[in-house]
């Protein structure tokens, strides 16, 4: 077993369950049925509140709290949790609160990097990769998808999803949703073309983005309307997975697209 290096002025509860190599700094609070990965770094003055659990090779800096209570009248104390996937990072005076009944949890995904002055909401699921910049603000059950990043001082109301691969530019007020692959900002938000320097990154070839471009085209550039766009989207790209993935974004929105 690898020993962890803990500061002495920690306060962690005998409940807490903590891995190898383990590294905690000062004055932290570590409370009842926390669980934390192997190889995880956690700076100074942070909480970590109950029923967290954070994955392997993390690294939590400095004055954030983790896993709080959520910012909802309704939440009557029941048995919920936040849980932190492997290799995420969380910098600092961030809050992450934890789930309510309503689905259980709060889901961080892995490989996440949460920016200062972050605050996640109650029951919002990060999916893998997703970047979000200094002080973007979540409501509750907001859903980020894999790989997407929303710039600095973004606000999403409560239930808004942002697909994969999207980018939202920087003091973005999002009111509806965002589909995968493109890049939305301006006021109120809109449509700017697909994320195409993201998706090259990201490996996707010339042919995936041009049918990414051509099925958007019909959805924001031509005079059809929405259903007809995705009728003709789905005759056009039967075949394809990326296609379905934004087909089954739009027949999913319940708050409507930008």
């Amino acid at each position: 077993m690898i020993s962890n290096k803990i500061h002495k002025t920690n306060i962690i509860s005998t409940s807490a369950k903590i891995g190898n190599n383990v590294t905690i700094g000062a004055y932290n609070v570590i409370e009842d049925n926390v669980i934390i990965g192997d190889n995880t770094k956690i700076g100074n003055f942070n909480t970590i509140s109950e029923f967290t659990e954070i994955g392997n090779d993390c690294h939590i800096i400095n004055n954030s709290s983790i896993g709080a209570i959520p910012q909802d009248k309704k939440f009557e104390g029941e048995k919920t949790k936040l849980v932190i996937g492997d290799r995420t990072i969380i910098r600092e005076f961030v809050t992450l609160n934890r789930g309510t009944r309503e689905t259980g949890e709060t889901k961080i995904g892995e490989d996440v990097l949460i920016m200062t002055g972050v605050h996640v909401a109650h029951d919002c699921i990060i999916g893998n990769n997703a970047i979000l910049v200094n002080l973007v603000t979540l409501g509750g059950h907001v859903e980020i998808g894999d790989w997407a990043i929303l710039g600095g001082a973004s606000n999403a109301h409560q239930f808004c999803k942002v697909g994969k691969h999207a980018m939202v530019a920087a003091n973005s007020k999002l009111v509806q949703d965002v589909p995968p692959f493109i890049l939305a900002g301006k006021h109120p938000v809109k449509y700017s073309g697909i994320n195409s320097l993201g998706l090259t990154r990201r490996g996707f070839d010339d042919n995936q983005k041009s049918s990414i471009k051509k099925a958007y085209r019909y959805l924001f550039r031509s005079d059809l309307n929405q259903s007809d766009a995705l009728n003709r989207i789905r005759e056009e790209f039967k075949e394809e997975s990326n296609i379905q993935d934004i087909i089954k974004f739009y027949e999913s929105s319940k708050r409507g697209i930008i």
